[in-house]
C-alpha cells in the first residue's frame, strides 16, 4: 500500500506527536479515510522525510508520531526558476503542477502585454495562496521534499530588469539554437515563458536586451502550458536529472 505524503509547515523531530493542519487532517480523515496506525509520510521543506504512523484521527484532530527521520534529496542539479505569463483558468495551475513534478525551484507569474487575466490586488493576493497549494500537492504527489518559491506576480520588465547569476533563455521560432545545440547553462536557468498569444516582439526584445537567449523547441507552436512543459522536460534531460 502506497505511503501518504503530506506537507506540514512546521519543524519536525523524530519522536514528535505531530497535529496536522486542517486541511491535511480533512485529507486524511474525510477524502482518504485513514485509520490509527496507518503509515504516513510528512515533509516540511527542509529536504527530510519524517516517517510515522497516525495515533488520532477524529473530525477535527488528526495527529501522527514521528518514528524515523530520512534525508532524502529528490531535487535536480539545475536550478530552474521559471518565468510563466500568466494564462486563464486551468492553464496555469497545471503549468504550475506538472513544473513542479518536473523539479523547478521557483516560479514568478509574469503580466505581460497579452496576460488576459487582470485582477485587483486583494484577488492576486488570493491567487498566490492557491498557486503555493497547487505546488504544495505536487511536492506531495512526486516525491520532493523541499518546497518551490512561488513569488507573488510581477511586470515583465520588473523582471527581467532584476540582477542575477543564472542564464536566461526564452522560446522562439526564428533561432538557429535549440535545445541540442544549447551550451552547458552552469547550475541555474530561469526560463521565460510567454502567455497564450505568446510574448510581443517588443517584450522579445527586451529580453534579449537583458541577456536571454533565444531557443527554438522545433517547428510547431505550442499551446504556454505545453511550451513550458517541454522546455523544462529538455533542459532536465541535457543538464538535470531527467534520463
Amino acid at each position: 500500500m502506497r505511503i501518504v505524503r503530506l506537507y506540514h509547515p512546521d519543524p519536525i523531530q523524530q519522536g514528535d506527536q505531530v497535529q496536522l493542519s486542517d486541511d491535511a487532517a480533512g485529507h486524511v480523515a474525510r477524502v482518504l479515510r485513514m485509520r490509527v496506525g496507518d503509515g504516513i509520510t510528512l515533509f516540511n521543506g527542509d529536504g527530510n522525510a519524517y516517517h510515522g504512523a497516525l495515533i488520532e484521527v477524529a473530525k477535527r484532530s488528526v495527529k501522527a508520531e514521528i518514528s524515523s527521520v530520512e534525508a532524502a534529496n529528490t531535487e535536480s542539479p539545475l536550478a530552474i526558476h521559471l518565468g510563466q505569463g500568466i494564462s486563464r483558468g486551468d492553464k496555469m495551475d497545471l503549468t504550475i503542477q506538472k513544473s513542479v513534478e518536473l523539479g523547478v525551484t521557483e516560479i514568478t507569474p509574469l503580466i505581460t502585454e497579452r496576460c488576459g487575466v487582470k485582477l485587483n490586488a486583494d484577488r492576486w493576493d488570493k491567487k498566490v495562496v492557491h498557486w503555493q497549494k497547487v505546488a504544495i500537492s505536487a511536492c506531495e504527489q512526486c516525491g520532493r521534499n523541499r518546497l518551490p518559491v512561488v513569488n507573488p506576480p510581477q511586470q515583465l520588465s520588473d523582471w527581467l530588469a532584476r540582477e542575477i547569476h543564472a542564464t536566461r533563455i526564452t522560446l522562439h521560432p526564428h533561432t538557429d539554437t535549440s535545445f541540442a545545440t544549447m551550451e552547458q547553462p552552469g547550475e541555474s536557468v530561469e526560463l521565460l515563458i510567454g502567455p497564450e498569444g505568446g510574448l510581443s516582439e517588443q517584450e522579445v526584445t527586451l529580453a534579449e536586451q537583458q541577456g536571454c537567449k533565444t531557443i527554438k523547441l522545433g517547428p510547431r507552436i505550442l499551446r504556454t502550458e505545453t511550451a513550458a512543459l517541454v522546455a523544462i522536460s529538455a533542459l532536465q534531460l541535457r543538464f538535470g536529472d531527467l534520463g
